[in-house]
């Protein structure tokens, strides 16, 4: 496979991911631009081992994204009481 369609691959989902937030997309993005990358640099994978690379990679890449970029405890506000109890 071309470099340049992994590349293309990549801003494609990085598009995606503006329009969708919550970091999904944002590390399949990362993972076809390094597999871009790995393919400019010369090296050329099987079919499924491209498929393979690039499902580690967004996996990683994932748990990455996730590790930067926690979730935030408590930002989702909780009301016990009614505002029509005495």
């Amino acid at each position: 496979m071309s470099w340049w369609l992994w590349f293309v691959a990549a801003f494609g989902l990085g598009i995606i991911e503006v329009l969708a937030p919550g970091y999904i997309f944002l590390g399949f993005a990362l993972a076809a631009a390094v597999m871009g990358l790995l393919a400019l640099m010369g090296v050329h994978l099987s079919l499924p081992a491209a498929v393979a690379a690039m499902a580690l990679l967004a996996l990683a890449a994932w748990a990455a994204l996730h590790r930067v970029f926690p979730l935030q405890a408590g930002s989702v506000k909780r009301i016990d009481r009614d505002i029509n109890e005495n």
